[in-house]
């Protein structure tokens, strides 16, 4: 088995089953017009498992444009600040693009490509995933189309002139709560009318199978470099791995190869907002019930007639009502633990790590940060930490800095 190739046959994780289930969750809650669709697609990325010449193009493009891998950096003045555990980032913000999204960008476009698809669509919350499938749509030559909220919009100004400098269409979506949900909603109408030439690029672990899985296997090189590089610079295994959960797929593609090594903490950390009793947040965790929500069964934030909730985070990539399905599943069996951070705690962790490291994290990121800030100071200084930083934080300094500037202003 290759490094590509899904676990989902292996005794130690046995999941999605045959029919896109993790568990109780996942599956395909989508309109019939789109079944032929998914299963076409689910054949498709089968083949290409099998097939050489896919995995050389996708790992030439992995070295020469995407630039992996990507280092594993130890942050010597973070770790002496919180004076516990030794902390090392995984830079996945030095990934072309500014973070993660490329690694499933890129490897979707090349499956669309394959299976005769002349455009992409895809929804956007913080701009990364659109700009990643915009930079693999010119890359390859396809017709893309960029669905994002217009409140994302107006606080992800750069990434969506960005998206337009590469060549793509950013439509704003204007119903609902104007963030990734109704982008998505918009996203899936599209598909479900031009399905015939038209690939959905969705950006996370979300959505109806074998999107969960795709995706997973497209960002499990985190993983797979993370436990290569931590070996060879200190000769043995982390003792926890930390990242943020939004639809969760920089955080299982960390995660995933660590499954079977019981002995390794693992910590998502989710948007608290501004605080789990306001109502305000989108920590799933800690909010939502078991329901439906663009095509599969997970987490929802949802109220007491099954309608979607608001959602509210300083970061518009995870202003998400839902989460993975596999993620639903991890946290039902314990085997990840599941924790979240106020908007308040990623503000002050996005300015710490850019003062100490000289490293500006996306906000998305400086929530696991958040959390490690609580944490390592409580562990051994024996012990290794994992940050996973999903994102650079350059399309987030205007807004954190309405925030911040706000905050130095007050008496």
């Amino acid at each position: 088995m290759n490094e590509f190739e899904s676990l989902s046959a292996t005794q130690s994780h046995p999941y999605p089953d045959s029919r896109g289930r993790y568990g109780t969750y996942g599956g395909k809650y989508i309109p019939e017009t789109l079944m032929t669709a998914l299963d076409e697609l689910e054949a498709a990325y089968r083949a290409a498992q099998k097939d050489a010449a896919f995995h050389e193009t996708l790992a030439r493009y992995q070295a020469d444009y995407i630039g992996r891998p990507t280092p594993l950096y130890l942050a010597q003045r973070l770790t002496d600040h919180l004076g516990g555990a030794k902390v090392y980032f995984k830079r996945e913000d030095l990934a072309h693009t500014g973070a993660h999204k490329i690694n499933n960008a890129l490897g979707q476009a090349l499956l669309a490509q394959r299976m005769g698809k002349s455009r992409v669509i895809a929804e956007t919350g913080a701009g990364q995933h659109g700009v990643a499938t915009a930079t693999a749509a010119a890359l390859l030559g396809m017709d893309c189309d960029i669905y994002m909220g217009v409140e994302d919009m107006e606080r992800q100004k750069l990434n969506v002139f960005r998206m337009r400098l590469l060549g793509a269409r950013v439509i704003p979506v204007a119903s609902g709560t104007q963030t990734l949900k109704d982008a998505i909603n918009e996203g899936l109408r599209d598909w479900v009318t031009n399905v015939r030439h038209t690939h959905y690029l969705m950006g996370t672990v979300q959505g109806p199978h074998p999107f969960p899985l795709i995706c997973r296997d497209f960002q499990r090189i985190i993983g797979q470099e993370t436990r290569r590089q931590i070996l060879e610079k200190e000769g043995r295994l982390p003792d926890v791995l930390l990242a943020c959960v939004g639809g969760g797929s920089n955080s299982i593609g960390l995660f995933f190869d660590f499954l079977s090594e019981n002995r390794i903490r693992m910590i998502g950390v989710e948007a608290g907002g501004l605080g789990i009793d306001s109502g305000k947040h989108a920590a799933r965790f800690f909010g939502g019930k078991l329901g439906t929500l663009h095509g599969s069964m997970s987490y929802v934030l949802q109220d007491e007639n099954g309608q979607i909730r608001g959602t509210h985070s300083v970061s518009a990539g995870l202003d998400y009502p839902s989460v993975g399905p596999e993620h639903a599943y991890l946290h039902e069996t314990g085997r990840i633990e599941y924790t979240y951070a106020t908007d308040q705690q990623a503000l002050d962790a996005f300015q710490l790590t850019s003062k100490l490291e000289g490293i500006i994290p996306a906000l998305e990121s400086a929530h696991a940060v958040a959390h490690a800030c609580e944490l390592v100071p409580k562990l051994p200084k024996d012990n290794i930490v994992v940050i996973n930083m999903s994102g650079r934080g350059d399309k987030d300094v205007q807004q954190a800095a309405r925030f911040i500037l706000r905050e130095e202003e007050q008496p």
